[in-house]
């Protein structure tokens, strides 16, 4: 409670006082330069998860590829909240074929994967005039070896714990909020 009114100094915010733009808006506003690409997410949820974030840090868009679903299911819509009709998308039909795609368009292709030679999130700088696609993985399996070996880096977000491992659509969130606060 407030000191002396009795109200709340932390009061929630209104969905006005929130300022969301539009669909259409937000098409028109500038992106940060990032692409997800997930590579055979089996999760619809995680894919709708992964489609919110996208939304709310401005992503250019994201690349769907393998078994990874496409929008439309009731599935994804459950956590996307509408996002999949927001941020652009494209299928591949493999993780290979996209990160290829992406290398040859310029952009810096990070796997986000625990390998030998790894950089740590922590110590993790974008540059100035990168663009940056980042990859990730299957939910047990993590991001292929092929697509690993097609990158130009990896990125590990470090852990102390006993699991050593975390939902594909945390540690999107992880990443994307990073490299968004790095790139404002």
């Amino acid at each position: 409670m407030g000191k002396d009114s009795g109200e709340s100094a932390m009061k929630k915010k209104t969905m006005t006082e929130l300022n969301r733009i539009s669909v259409e808006q937000f098409h028109e506003t500038e992106k940060i330069p990032v692409v997800v690409v997930l590579d055979n997410v089996r999760s619809e949820m995680n894919v709708g998860s992964i489609f919110r974030t996208a939304d709310a840090f401005l992503v250019e868009k994201i690349c769907l590829c393998g078994i990874t679903a496409v929008p439309s299911s009731a599935e994804m819509h459950k956590t996307a909240l509408g996002a999949e009709n927001s941020v652009a998308w494209e299928h591949y039909a493999s993780g290979v074929d996209a990160v290829d795609a992406l290398r040859q368009a310029g952009y810096v292709v990070c796997a986000v994967e625990q390998v030998h030679g790894s950089v740590s999130l922590d110590r993790f700088r974008v540059k100035p005039g990168e663009k940056y696609a980042l990859v990730f993985g299957h939910e047990v399996k993590g991001v292929s070896q092929e697509v690993v070996d097609h990158s130009n880096l990896c990125i590990e977000i470090p852990q102390s714990g006993t699991k050593h491992s975390l939902n594909v659509a945390n540690s999107a969130a992880i990443l994307l909020w990073d490299l968004y606060r790095q790139l404002l």
